[in-house]
């Protein structure tokens, strides 16, 4: 990876990706949405990844997208928005939600616009006490992308969302954990440790059955209820025949803790 915009480490299953440009609040340039996609193909195609955690560099998670960038600066010419969302956003998106893992994202500050969505399109996310979230987007004359249309009525419901979309008002941590925006508020000094903890665990779990619970949950909003009880039974066919099936009847039954290899 020919890129500083990125930290990228992984070791005893866990890979970590950290968006590296805290000079300029990690928003994104296309230098960095280039690496970042890169990093992504590498634990898709690592075997002996079994989780990912996000996060990013100094005193913010993500400001979104960087407006110094030239691709999206309006000068004299239209600018084409809708070009970075094919070619970057969206891919961004669809690649965090299919990665057959946990993803985890740790939000250690600001989290606005593209930077205040990304996080959704996560698995899990623990946020610090002093983050918050904002969707700027209202104030450029723009509306929320990166998944924001899609993921806050979701999670939110329709009257939260659209004041946040419509207000751009920042969302405090913990009112995001209070409204099911996120998984969890910790402590500053907490965040890192918490983060790892949780990251080991899933570093040790049945990960083929966490990707399939990932896909089921993903499916369900679209399916009917008897679509998503065939989805379940399929599922449920396959991770009949998987080692970490076996293993864990044998723990149970053994009385001991299991040892998951993740497949």
């Amino acid at each position: 990876m020919a890129s500083e915009t990125l930290l990228f480490e992984r070791a005893d299953g866990i890979a970590r990706i950290t968006l590296n440009r805290p000079d300029k609040l990690n928003s994104f340039n296309t230098e960095m949405h280039e690496a970042l996609r890169d990093v992504l193909a590498q634990v898709q195609a690592d075997k002996s990844l079994r989780v990912l955690v996000l996060t990013g560099a100094g005193r913010a998670f993500c400001a979104g997208q960087d407006l110094g960038d030239s691709a999206v600066t309006p000068g004299d010419a239209a600018v084409d928005l809708g070009a970075s969302i094919d070619k970057y956003y969206g891919p961004l998106v669809l690649a965090l939600r299919r990665l057959p893992m946990p993803v985890i994202c740790a939000v250690n500050g600001v989290a606005a616009g593209a930077g205040a969505n990304l996080p959704l399109a996560c698995d899990i996310v623990l946020a610090a006490r002093s983050a918050s979230f904002v969707e700027v987007f209202c104030k450029l004359g723009l509306i929320p992308d990166t998944g924001g249309t899609y993921f806050l009525p979701r999670l939110l419901g329709s009257a939260r969302a659209t004041a946040l979309a419509m207000l751009g008002d920042k969302l405090s941590a913990e009112q995001a954990a209070a409204w099911g925006l996120i998984w969890q508020c910790v402590d500053d000094e907490q965040l890192a440790a918490e983060t790892d903890k949780l990251a080991r665990h899933f570093a040790q779990a049945p990960t083929l059955g966490l990707a399939r619970t990932k896909q089921a949950l993903q499916a369900s909003g679209l399916n009917t209820l008897e679509a998503q009880l065939d989805l379940e039974r399929d599922h449920m066919r396959e991770l009949g025949h998987s080692a970490d099936y076996r293993e864990g009847v044998a723990a149970f039954m053994a009385r001991r803790a299991p040892q998951f290899v993740g497949a």
